[in-house]
């Protein structure tokens, strides 16, 4: 009963708290290798990132999948042409005879598949507690920090594929190099120092809600960590002592756990605070365990104790996804990878979608305009990727359409969006993209407050209303030469294809 009151405590606000399963029942299905084989699992909102490959891995393991999602997205229907009976609209039913719900986080209480699981007794489990569950089965190597998450997972994945592993990964964006965003691996591992253990699953760990919390991990990165999710966390502090608890989740030194975090940017020393896993940092400092350096000509270097254990030609911009190869490149070498084939997957590494993704080129005149787009939503985030992409390409103009994410996240940050695009030569800024928020919210701020910023910083930028406008304002703005790049986490990568698509005028 005790577990059962706990259970319903995690999930309290979140979803239908009724539950007639016990968590070592679980627990048995998912740590067992054939402990979910003809388990009958449906999934809310089952054309998420997350929970879409959720699903190809739960089939893997045995169980017989379904569910439902209110669109018919592109990755809904990807799953329904891979065999999935994916259900398309708002019905509340569950199929008779489901033994176990996974909800996207972003199903609210009384959502009502959600309803009627609790009040059929069907245990309901979220994202980030069925991927916890799922990690007992395997080897968990998580990637975690505010920024280069889900860059991070996928990269590690490929180091390890090229090193002849056969890896799981999950992450919160799509791959092409990985075929999607989730892949089924190998049951148990036949090499390396976790020979004989149950099979690799490096999964992308997000903080978001705490939900970090509910995995298992075995290894562990942490990238960075700043200010971010503040409609979850009320500081700093609150987000620091987050990452520390998850940190605490990871086994001790002597039974094989292992941390790497950043020696810069990640408040390492009250992170690390009485975890008992091995503890090694990275970075550009010469005091880091792993010192990441660039020589002039764009060659990145990984010194360990002043001897070179790795060298490649990164194909991202910038020094940031410099640091997420060197954490991958570490991670994989510690997982018993070989260094030639850690160098070549850094090397070979195209990309992550939405991440300074490059779409294509438009003529404007006797030149070209070459168009990219990229998910960053956070000042920090924005400010690397423009000047990144600044030095990258060498523009005439670097003009960029930001669509703001969140009204609590641009409220909260708003001096710090006014600073970060002095890499860009003309801004644009769509409204604020409505997400999570109270209705509240969006009575507090708006995308002027932003451009008033922006130009108290000395920038150049105009406030442009929808997305649609957006891509017409620049199709007027753009002149050959020039790089555009549309950003958000939002919808707005469909302005650069609205852009790429329209002539000249």
């Amino acid at each position: 009963m005790a577990q059962i009151t706990q259970l319903k405590h995690e999930i309290s606000g979140k979803v239908p708290t009724m539950i007639s399963v016990k968590q070592d029942q679980l627990s048995e299905w998912f740590s067992n290798a054939r402990g979910l084989q003809g388990r009958r699992i449906w999934l809310v909102g089952a054309g998420g990132t997350g929970v879409s490959g959720l699903a190809r891995l739960l089939r893997k393991r045995g169980a017989l999948v379904s569910g439902a999602d209110s669109e018919a997205s592109p990755a809904v229907k990807l799953l329904q042409s891979e065999g999935f009976d994916v259900s398309v609209g708002d019905a509340s039913q569950i199929p008779e005879g489901i033994e176990l719900v996974i909800a996207t986080a972003a199903a609210k209480s009384d959502h009502p598949q959600l309803v009627e699981a609790a009040n059929k007794n069907i245990p309901f489990r979220n994202y980030a507690q069925a991927l916890g569950l799922l990690q007992l089965g395997h080897t968990a190597v998580c990637v975690a920090g505010t920024h280069g998450k889900s860059t991070t997972t996928c990269l590690l994945t490929w180091c390890l594929l090229h090193a002849g592993f056969d890896p799981g990964f999950i992450a919160g964006a799509t791959c092409a190099s990985l075929g999607g965003s989730a892949r089924a691996g190998s049951a148990t591992l036949s090499k390396g120092p976790y020979s004989h253990a149950p099979g690799f699953l490096v999964t992308e760990s997000c903080e978001f809600d705490r939900s970090f919390h509910k995995l298992h991990p075995t290894t562990a990165i942490i990238n960075n960590v700043e200010c971010d999710h503040l409609d979850c966390y009320k500081s700093l502090d609150e987000i620091v002592e987050s990452f520390s608890a998850f940190a605490k989740l990871l086994p001790a030194a002597t039974a094989r756990g292992y941390l790497l975090i950043a020696h810069e940017g990640a408040h390492r020393e009250r992170v690390t605070r009485d975890v008992t896993a091995e503890i090694e940092t990275f970075g550009w400092h010469p005091s880091a365990d792993y010192v990441v350096d660039m020589a002039a000509n764009g060659l990145a270097r990984v010194h360990h104790k002043k001897k070179e254990i790795m060298r490649w030609h990164p194909r991202l911009f910038g020094a940031h996804n410099v640091l997420n190869g060197a954490a991958a490149g570490i991670m994989a070498l510690k997982l018993g990878a070989d260094r030639l084939s850690v160098e070549e997957a850094l090397t070979s590494f195209a990309g992550v979608d939405r991440r300074l993704e490059f779409l294509g080129e438009r003529k404007c005149g006797e030149q070209n305009v070459r168009v990219y787009d990229d998910y960053g939503h956070h000042p920090t985030e924005v400010r690397v990727t423009l000047e990144a992409l600044k030095n990258a390409t060498n523009p005439g103009r670097l003009i960029c359409l930001f669509q703001p994410h969140q009204h609590s996240r641009t409220r909260l940050l708003l001096e710090d969006f006014g600073a970060c695009f002095g890499a860009a030569d003309h801004v644009l800024l769509t409204d604020i993209h409505f997400v999570r928020d109270a209705q509240i919210e969006r009575t507090l701020v708006s995308s002027q407050d932003v451009a008033q910023r922006i130009r108290e910083h000395g920038g150049t930028v105009e406030c442009v209303g929808t997305i649609e406008a957006g891509a017409a304002r620049l199709n007027e703005l753009a002149q050959g030469g020039d790089v555009v790049v549309t950003m958000g986490a939002g919808p707005i990568y469909r302005a650069a294809n609205i852009f790429l698509k329209l002539h000249t005028t």
